[in-house]
């Protein structure tokens, strides 16, 4: 499944990267996140619940930023594995300075197995369209928070 999504917000590249990369901001705006877990640079564990439909599952998550690009580009890569299935992911995350602000281009490829995807294939990509503009709303404010107290 292929999602995008362009996303601006009013804070500088510096301050949306500080949001995109620090765990405290990304637990609080991942929906359904329960745990992230910084265990490198860059790599972080997750426990997060996933509802699609009439199916709800816990997942355990590996989380990679990779080829990181400070303030412009990084690669997100996420395995995670649950009860109802699998969920693996991957997307290149761009960040252009946009006026005062920023542009956040996001592309992305996912796949899905198990009892989540069988039941719930054809919600798939709005749960997941939906599941990224939460993500990148709660995110602005955190930019915006990270850029005041600098």
């Amino acid at each position: 499944m292929k999602i995008s999504g362009s996303y601006d917000f009013s804070a500088p590249p510096p301050a949306v990267w500080r949001a995109l990369t620090e765990p405290e901001s990304l637990q609080g705006c991942i929906p359904g996140c329960q745990r992230l877990e910084a265990v490198a640079d860059g790599q972080y564990e997750a426990e997060m619940t996933i509802a699609l439909g009439p199916i709800r599952g816990k997942f355990s998550a590996t989380v990679g930023m990779l080829e990181q690009q400070p303030y412009e580009f990084y690669r997100l890569a996420v395995k995670g594995q649950g009860s109802s299935g699998f969920v693996n992911g991957d997307a290149s995350v761009t960040l252009s300075p946009n006026g005062g602000g920023t542009t956040v281009q996001v592309e992305g490829d996912a796949q899905a197995g198990g009892l989540l995807a069988r039941v719930g294939q054809r919600m798939m990509e709005s749960v997941a369209r939906q599941m990224m503009d939460r993500f990148f709303n709660c995110l602005g404010e955190s930019a915006d928070q990270l850029r005041i107290k600098n």
